[in-house]
C-alpha cells in the first residue's frame, strides 16, 4: 500500500519540479479567499514562474475577478499578458508591487518588446520600464540575461539592446489564439516555399553537374582521338601526342575552375604543325 502511494505522488512531484507554476496550480484547487490571494502574491514573486495562464484558469482564482479582491485578479492578468507601463497606467486598479514583483514585471516587459523588435532603443526601454538613467537600465538588462530571460547584448555605441532571442515565452490571451494560428500558418507556407526553392536549385545544380561531366568526358575522348592521330602521322611522336594531351587537359581543368594558376611548361605552339597536317 505504501509503494502504491509513493508511485502516485512521484509523478506530480516531478512535474512540479519541471514546471514551477504547477505547485501553485495544485494548491489553487483548494485555496479560497485569503489563501487564494496569498497564492497569487507568491506566484508573482517566485523566481522561475513567468507564465500564469494556467493559474488564471483555476476556478478558485477566477472567483476573485469580481468583488473586493479584484485588484489581485487584475494584477495576475497583468503579469500574464501586460507590461510595466500598463501597470503604471492602471495602478489604481491593481495591488502595490514588491521590489521583486516589480523587477519580474519589468523583465517580462522586455520579453514582450523583444517579440516585436530585435533592436530595442534605450529610449523605448527607459520609457516602458520607467527607469530614469541608462546605468540602472543596463543593470536590469544584464540581470535578465543572466537569468536566461533574454539572450542578447548591449550596444552602448548605438544606445540599444540587440536581442538574439527570448529565453521564455509569455502567455497568449485566449482571443489572440486565432492570430497566433494565422502567423504559424504563414510561417509554415514560407518554409514550404523556401524548401521548394532549395529543391529546385539542387535539381538545377545536379543537371549542370551531369552536363559538365558529360562535356568533360567528350573532350577527354577527343583528346585521346587527337593523340592517336598525331602519333600515327609522319613526324609525329608519342611524346608530342602526350604533351598535346597534357596541355589540353590543363586547359580543360582551368576552364572548369580547378586550376588557380597558369600551368608552367611548354605551350601549344610547339605542336601547331600537327594541327596543320
Amino acid at each position: 500500500m505504501t509503494n502504491s502511494t509513493d508511485e502516485s505522488v512521484a509523478p506530480s512531484t516531478e512535474k512540479a519540479a519541471n514546471n514551477p507554476l504547477e505547485q501553485f496550480v495544485l494548491l489553487a484547487k483548494t485555496a479560497k479567499g485569503a489563501a487564494a490571494i496569498e497564492l497569487i502574491k507568491q506566484a508573482m514573486e517566485t523566481p522561475g514562474v513567468n507564465v500564469f495562464g494556467e493559474l488564471l484558469d483555476m476556478p478558485n482564482i477566477k472567483e476573485l475577478e469580481h468583488g473586493p479582491h479584484a485588484p489581485y485578479w487584475n494584477t495576475l492578468n497583468l503579469f500574464a499578458y501586460g507590461t510595466y507601463k500598463q501597470y503604471l497606467e492602471h495602478k489604481s486598479e491593481l495591488v502595490e508591487l514588491t521590489p521583486v514583483q516589480k523587477k519580474k514585471l519589468q523583465h517580462l516587459t522586455i520579453v514582450s518588446l523583444a517579440t516585436k523588435s530585435k533592436c530595442i532603443p534605450y529610449s523605448v526601454l527607459l520609457e516602458e520600464l520607467d527607469i530614469k538613467n541608462v546605468r540602472d537600465l543596463e543593470d536590469l538588462i544584464i540581470e535578465a540575461v543572466y537569468a536566461d530571460i533574454i539572450h542578447g547584448k548591449l550596444d552602448q555605441k548605438n544606445s540599444q539592446l540587440e536581442v538574439d532571442y527570448a529565453g521564455l515565452g509569455r502567455d497568449v490571451r485566449p482571443g489572440d489564439a486565432g492570430a497566433v494560428i494565422q502567423t504559424l500558418a504563414e510561417w509554415g507556407e514560407a518554409c514550404d516555399d523556401i524548401l521548394l526553392c532549395i529543391e529546385n536549385q539542387v535539381m538545377k545544380a545536379n543537371c549542370n553537374k551531369v552536363a559538365a561531366l558529360q562535356h568533360k568526358e567528350q573532350i577527354q575522348q577527343e583528346i585521346q582521338r587527337q593523340k592517336k592521330h598525331i602519333s600515327s602521322i609522319p613526324g609525329g611522336s608519342m611524346q608530342d601526342a602526350d604533351m598535346l594531351g597534357s596541355n589540353l587537359s590543363l586547359m580543360l581543368d582551368a576552364r572548369d575552375g580547378d586550376m588557380k594558376k597558369k600551368p608552367k611548361g611548354k605551350s601549344l605552339r610547339g605542336t601547331s604543325k600537327f594541327w596543320k597536317t
